[in-house]
């Protein structure tokens, strides 16, 4: 098995594409913009996915289900959500096929089947969730509620690749509901604590916490915070996001609660969302021309160990020892998989665990034996350690929190070496051109600088950094003073 994976310097879009290809991850299906998760792609979207679960519930959220259809009326309720999404929406307008009467075993929609009212399939459920939340809201008793669920939803999208923009998604969203303007933006910003938590302690992938501009927020949102994440080809991607709503969704649905006096008031919100594009932000945070880069804690297999049987000496002893560290890594709850498959070639298994970026590989062969030592190979920067058959399982343990360190490490450095702050716009022109990635500027605030900014270099504003002096700034595109000190980049 030869690495069939393009260069990253050659053709960075092709190596991303490829790499999903190699290591088994996904694949397109025959709905145009679909996508089949393959079940080594799938299980580490489950690590992730658990991982961040145990973080919502820990901060009181509970898990529910709703419905994937939504009427239109509903949709059309808050009307600046409904015009946000309504070029992306998918519509349900019949429920029953019949047999073509002219050609025999083909099937038409039969028009006696038309829906009274036509069904959106969700973009998003806001709408959907709100028209519940009046059934359960009537007392400040019933706040805050505290829901997130796991889904899928469906953005008719024009351009799509794989993880990053498909028609269909795996994500959650959040949606929630308080009784004060005070908690809904703490929920808002919890929210946004924990995506940058999860990114930067799990995914090795450092981001910029802030706010989106106006033109950049969530449709019907009142205020959107976001992660920023910065891939290896210096674009941006937008990595999770988190909306503070205000009442718009409570009036748009009539969503009431009577407070301690009785006095009725409409409900705070917010809602929040991350989906399999995090998959596809793991692969360009760490990934090179060799395959997947995984950090440990979100790889399916932590550790591979491989027996090499060249003849029919010693193999049941090769096997023997092959399995005794597989059952000693696997009682400390490593994910370990001993490859014993037959007839296969150690060259392709080797290549096999580098495209799939499995942290670490140990080889059982004969020479291992008579020394009773052995090489971990570490899939992270390709170097090798000897170590005793006593001491792997003691040095295994500890290398998963020596690799997620060095990972962050790099990641970091990568971060802070692609951030560039300038005040003259022709530098500015020059970094975005070269997509040297975050170029730190100021921004006067106006819609017209911003559109600008975006016509003339296809750079967009992806971040109002939380902490922002613009004191004393000038805006980089109209020289006026700064309303802020803002993000530039080129995205995904």
């Amino acid at each position: 098995m030869g690495n069939k994976i393009t260069s990253r310097k050659d053709d960075y879009s092709k190596w991303y594409n490829d790499i999903i290809s190699e290591a088994d991850l996904a694949e397109s299906s025959d709905v145009r913009g679909c996508m089949v998760i393959k079940p080594y792609g799938f299980s580490i979207w489950e690590l992730m996915r658990s991982q961040l679960d145990k973080m919502f519930k820990e901060t009181g959220h509970e898990n529910a289900y709703f419905p994937l259809f939504v009427p239109k009326s509903l949709f059309e309720a808050e009307e600046k959500n409904a015009e946000g999404f309504a070029k992306e929406c998918a519509v349900v307008t019949h429920y029953r096929l019949k047999n073509d009467p002219k050609k025999k075993a083909k099937l038409i929609v039969d028009p006696d089947s038309k829906l009274e009212e036509e069904l959106i399939v969700r973009p998003t459920s806001e709408a959907i969730i709100w028209k519940t939340y009046k059934k359960w809201i009537q007392s400040y008793r019933d706040l805050p509620i505290l829901i997130n669920q796991w889904a899928n939803v469906v953005r008719w999208e024009m351009r799509t690749r794989l993880f990053l923009r498909t028609t269909e998604f795996l994500w959650q969203e959040g949606h929630t509901a308080h009784a004060t303007k005070e908690e809904a933006i703490e929920e808002t910003k919890l929210i946004n604590n924990i995506y940058a938590e999860f990114a930067e302690k799990y995914m090795a992938m450092p981001v910029v916490k802030g706010y989106k501009s106006e033109s950049e927020r969530f449709a019907g949102a009142e205020e959107t915070l976001c992660i920023e994440a910065l891939m290896q080809d210096g674009k941006a991607l937008q990595a999770g996001t988190s909306h503070f709503l205000g009442q718009n969704f409570a009036k748009a649905f009539d969503v009431k609660f009577a407070d301690k006096s009785g006095k009725l008031e409409h409900v705070w919100a917010t809602s929040w969302g991350v989906s399999t594009r995090l998959m596809g932000a793991l692969i360009m945070s760490h990934s090179d021309d060799n395959g997947l880069v995984l950090p440990p804690v979100l790889a399916p297999i932590q550790v591979i160990i491989i027996p090499v049987t060249k003849s029919k000496e010693n193999v049941n002893e090769i096997e023997e020892k092959s399995n005794q560290i597989f059952k000693s890594l696997e009682t400390l709850g490593l994910r370990v998989k001993l490859d014993d498959r037959e007839n296969i070639s150690l060259g392709y298994k080797l290549n096999d665990s580098e495209v799939k970026g499995i942290p670490m590989r140990i080889i059982i062969g004969q020479k291992e034996l008579e020394n009773s030592k052995a090489d971990i190979f570490f899939r992270h920067d390709m170097s090798k350690f000897e170590v005793s058959f006593d001491e792997i399982p003691k040095k295994v343990l500890e290398s998963i929190e020596i690799i997620q360190s060095k990972m962050i490490k790099k990641s970091n450095k990568r971060l802070t070496d692609s951030t560039h702050e300038v005040n003259d716009y022709d530098d500015f022109k020059k970094l975005i051109k070269s997509q040297s990635g975050f170029v730190i500027a100021g921004w006067d605030g106006s819609k017209e600088t911003e559109e600008a900014i975006k016509n003339e270099t296809k750079a967009t504003i992806r971040c109002i950094p939380e902490d922002n002096d613009s004191k004393g700034l000038k805006c980089i595109y109209s020289g006026k003073p700064a309303a802020y000190k803002v993000i530039f980049s080129k995205s995904y």
